[in-house]
């Protein structure tokens, strides 16, 4: 098997292939035949809470469920973007909002990259934040960003190149709901197979043995105290001291014992395997323009993009697969990228690893900047507007307020 090269890569985004894929097999960190904890969802009373489905695998029909949905691996593969670009194994532009202060009041938010935010740099976050003094979206990069379009994707580019990989839908901006999209080129997902629904069980022993039925917890006029048996210092709601939980047995405040109960629709899964595939999408990296730039600059520009994508897909890797409590999943290989033609042709398969991903986009990036069309290499720091910092102060007041209507 060869190794992916710069070269390789250019030749299938000029048009050699339709799609980079990656496909990993993964097992339960028990090993085969055990229990995972798929994600759950909201469903009608009775029913279990995992996205579960039949699926076509090979020639055979396979009972399946969604381990981690398409969104959730997006943000896993930013975040793994995030920590090559902390580390300075790949070099790429990540806009950043700075909430620190001199009191040190936000000091727990940090910092807000465009690959943690919802909406990447169309985010209200961005919107609302401060460039060299400048709203945002007020500034010259903000309005490049405001009026960027596939068909001329340059500011994203510059500034932001991995919100062509993941895609971005501008519904915050002056334009509203009419503002630019972007389609996702990075598509990946993890399922299970051949699954089978499981069982949960849980109890808790007091050991101060206080019984169920012993007294009435009232929710605490001071919220520091929680919880008081004397109703002259509870909350009054509707006339009526309000009881903590539904019924404020010493169970809603964590005593007395819990009877062993049996959840039979949260109760976890068994799988035959667990499957990874990711698709960057070249055919949509090609829709991708860049007015006013010639061919190969387009052609060098959208390399870079796929480049990051391959970087995401052997970082995640690197990163390992703990989606959840109780859902650490192990692969049983080397991440592998194939290449895949557009004539159904077995696709050409691809090592890739930290250092050739990270040359790859280096050279990517050097071959767009000597043709035109460079990433911003200066620090984008921003500093959210003094009207946000209020809106998060006032929260935050409501969070911590004492009245029942909190």
């Amino acid at each position: 098997m060869s190794e992916l090269t710069y070269e390789k890569l250019r030749d299938a985004v000029t048009g050699g292939a339709v799609a980079l894929r990656s496909r990993t097999e993964l097992q339960p960190a028990d090993g085969p035949g055990g229990k995972v904890f798929p994600p759950t969802y909201s469903v009608s009373s009775g029913q279990h809470k995992y996205a579960v489905e039949v699926r076509q695998v090979g020639d055979r029909e396979v009972q399946t469920v969604l381990l981690d949905s398409v969104a959730s691996q997006a943000n896993r593969a930013e975040l793994a973007l995030l920590e090559g670009w902390e580390s300075g194994n790949l070099n790429f532009p990540v806009p950043y909002v700075d909430f620190s202060t001199e009191n040190g009041e936000f000091d727990d938010i940090g910092r807000l990259t465009v690959l943690e935010t919802p909406h990447r740099l169309a985010d209200a976050i961005f919107r609302d934040s401060l460039l060299d003094g400048t709203l945002f979206r007020l500034s010259e990069m903000g309005r490049a960003i405001t009026d960027a379009q596939p068909r001329n994707a340059t500011a994203l580019f510059r500034y932001a190149p991995t919100a062509l990989l993941f895609g971005q839908w501008d519904s915050t901006g002056p334009k509203g709901g009419l503002g630019s999209k972007f389609q996702r080129a990075y598509v990946s997902e993890i399922v299970g197979h051949d699954v089978q629904v499981g069982r949960k069980v849980g109890s808790r022993l007091d050991p101060l043995q206080i019984e169920r039925e012993a007294a009435v917890a009232y929710e605490h006029k001071d919220p520091k105290q929680r919880w008081t048996l004397d109703e002259a210092e509870a909350v009054v709601q509707k006339g009526k001291p309000k009881v903590v939980g539904g019924d404020g047995r010493p169970s809603e405040i964590n005593h007395s014992n819990i009877p062993p109960t049996i959840d039979e629709t949260a109760g976890g899964v068994t799988i035959s395997a667990a499957v990874q595939t990711t698709v960057i999408s070249l055919a949509a990296l090609r829709r991708l323009r860049f007015a006013s730039h010639g061919r190969d600059v387009e052609t060098a520009a959208r390399t870079a993009v796929a480049a990051l994508g391959i970087a995401a897909v052997v970082l995640q890797h690197e990163m390992d697969h703990d989606l959840r409590s109780r859902c650490l999943l192990i692969p049983q290989h080397s991440p592998q990228i194939e290449l895949v033609g557009r004539d159904g042709s077995a696709p050409e398969s691809v090592d890739i690893d930290r250092n050739s991903v990270s040359q790859i986009l280096s050279q990517a990036a050097q071959a767009s900047s000597g043709l035109g069309l460079a990433w911003e290499t200066a620090q984008i720091k921003l500093q959210p507007a003094p009207k946000l910092l209020e809106l998060l102060r006032r929260s935050r007041e409501v969070s911590a307020r004492e009245t029942p209507e909190a």
